[in-house]
């Protein structure tokens, strides 16, 4: 049989001027905000990459051992030779995990860093030369709809590694209705961080190594070259803190001495202990989000955890 070449689809992103314009509101806003879709520019991706192998991160690997004992369930449950749409697939890794168990018929690789996804599944096409493979590079933290020309449904849609705790839970009910409607009455399977005690939580994303403040202070080397400052991460401090009313983390980035940072007509003065909120990350209950789940119109819904019910991964069908 012929091996295949992975196909590669680049939707329009954002006109740059109205891209532009949305970092500078962000930036301009008291408090100072980025969206968390600018941290995974192609270095970000790698630091993120290296915070999934840390001790104090055990999201990854936690929800890998939950797919690895209950891959058969699981299979059994979504059925198989669907389309994988695999969403913020990274490297593609947690997806390939489970070509043996759920048989694609087709591999979508959708993710917001176009040269990392790109070159990922490249790689991946060599070690699985008979499954058919797309990438899209798509940012779908906004408006979620796939390009044309994919295959028909339906179609499994994969959201691995609780970055649904990104979304405000409104914008979380709203994603999963997109999802939904993009699965052409297929299936879900998603996996979602649940509240633990804060001696687990806050570690995970203040590590003892550095490498969460390096991801974290990144996000201003990307944000210079997306709007022209001039950002100076020496400048800034990595802050994670839990807000447990909103049961959520927060990263923030915290200045570390007065500094104003100026671009094209504008300028922003922070002062010292000044904060620019860069991201959620959202942790829910079961039965919280198996609501959640409900509300956006799945049903069949099944539900798998570790031993110490710090990570789930649900299931679900339209």
């Amino acid at each position: 049989m012929h091996e295949l070449q992975p196909q590669f689809i680049q939707v329009p992103a954002v006109a740059p001027a109205l891209h532009a314009a949305e970092l500078a509101a962000g930036l301009l806003s008291r408090p100072a905000h980025v969206a968390p879709k600018h941290l995974y520019d192609p270095l970000g991706c790698r630091l993120f990459e290296a915070i999934t192998a840390l001790p104090e991160y055990a999201a990854t690997r936690t929800e890998a051992a939950i797919l690895a004992a209950h891959g058969q369930d699981i299979a059994r449950a979504l059925g198989r030779g669907l389309t994988l749409v695999d969403l913020g697939a990274g490297n593609c890794a947690k997806a390939a995990s489970l070509f043996s168990l759920l048989q694609p018929s087709h591999y979508v690789a959708v993710d917001i860093a176009a040269e990392f996804i790109a070159e990922a599944l490249q790689a991946l096409q060599l070690r699985h030369p008979r499954l058919p493979m797309t990438g899209v590079a798509l940012d779908f933290s906004g408006h979620f709809v796939l390009p044309p020309g994919l295959p028909g449904g339906p179609r499994l849609m994969f959201y691995p590694g609780s970055s649904i705790g990104n979304f405000e839970p409104a914008h979380a009910r709203r994603f999963l209705q997109q999802a939904r409607e993009q699965s052409l009455d297929g299936a879900l399977l998603i996996g979602v961080d649940l509240v633990k005690p804060l001696s687990q939580l806050l570690p995970a994303y203040d590590d003892a190594l550095g490498v969460t403040a390096a991801f974290n202070r990144n996000l201003l080397l990307h944000v210079n070259r997306q709007l022209g400052c001039d950002f100076n991460p020496a400048d800034w401090a990595h802050v994670a803190c839990f807000d447990a009313e909103a049961s959520r983390i927060e990263m923030h980035l915290r200045a570390l001495r007065g500094v104003r940072v100026r671009w094209a007509d504008a300028q922003r003065d922070f002062a010292e202990g000044e904060h620019i909120h860069t991201e959620n990350s959202y942790k829910y209950r079961i039965e919280q989000f198996d609501a959640l789940l409900h509300e956006a119109g799945w049903s069949d819904t099944r539900c798998w955890t570790d031993a110490q019910q710090g990570f789930a991964v649900f299931a679900a069908a339209v």
